[in-house]
């Protein structure tokens, strides 16, 4: 670069620019409560960057064509206000030498939120994966649960939070707890995003719970339908004519 051209060049990056925190919070501004921010700027349409390294405004087309056909029932606005508010809720039982088990894959997403909500509030977990199914690619549970991944960390005498995406008919939480207690956890809490107002097919009960459900299939936040629809940032419910 000639240095008659070096000054002009320098203001152009200097105005293109985004810091780190910029890239992730909006350009050109820092956060230091990102749960406030993941709730504005879902309200807004700030928060990602165009090409161009400008935030992209909400008037901007930008919904992919599985969004459109899905139909929101809790936001993302509205979750992100609800997991700062249940991070408090888990943070208020001072818990102590805590391990935080996702229960992949539907709840990846919830308990990566809810786990960045707790780390909001002093809570320094360590946290492990079991993946269990019972839906594979269908809408109704087959009635058996099955570990497809086990975990890593040895739960003995280990104060556990499960956290599973939602509670229904009650088997996967049922099975995973009743796994860990065999495996030697002294406590075992239990958090779901969703739970459903249904008869349960085991006698369990959540100790925390985000949201209570309406007796859709949901989709959305993590969840799928044969795999569609994990990447979502609300849990909405696909209508029948929309399948």
């Amino acid at each position: 670069m000639s240095t008659a051209l070096a000054p002009a060049a320098v203001r152009r990056s200097g105005q293109q620019r985004l810091t780190a925190r910029g890239a992730v919070y909006g350009a050109g501004r820092e956060c230091n409560d990102p749960i406030a921010w993941l709730a504005q700027s879902a309200d807004t349409g700030f928060g990602r960057a165009n090409h161009a390294g400008q935030p992209e405004r909400k008037d901007m087309p930008s919904h992919s064509a599985a969004e459109k056909q899905v139909q929101v029932i809790y936001s993302a606005s509205q979750i992100a206000v609800r997991l700062n508010e249940l991070a408090d809720e888990i943070a208020a039982r001072h818990i102590d030498k805590l391990l935080v088990i996702a229960v992949l894959k539907g709840s990846f997403v919830f308990a990566a939120d809810l786990i960045r909500a707790m780390h909001a509030k002093g809570i320094a977990p360590e946290i492990d994966f079991l993946t269990l199914s019972s839906y594979r690619k269908s809408k109704v549970s087959s009635g058996q649960v099955s570990i497809l991944r086990d975990l890593d960390l040895d739960v003995a005498n280990r104060n556990v939070l499960l956290i599973d995406d939602i509670l229904e008919s009650g088997r996967t939480l049922a099975f995973a707890k009743d796994l860990l207690s065999a495996r030697g956890a002294a406590h075992i809490y239990s958090c779901v995003l969703l739970e459903k107002s249904v008869p349960r097919a085991v006698e369990i009960e959540a100790d925390f719970r985000a949201f209570s459900c309406p007796e859709v299939f949901v989709v959305g936040y993590g969840m799928d339908v044969a795999h569609r629809y994990r990447e979502l940032p609300f849990v909405g419910h696909v209508p029948q004519s929309a399948t």
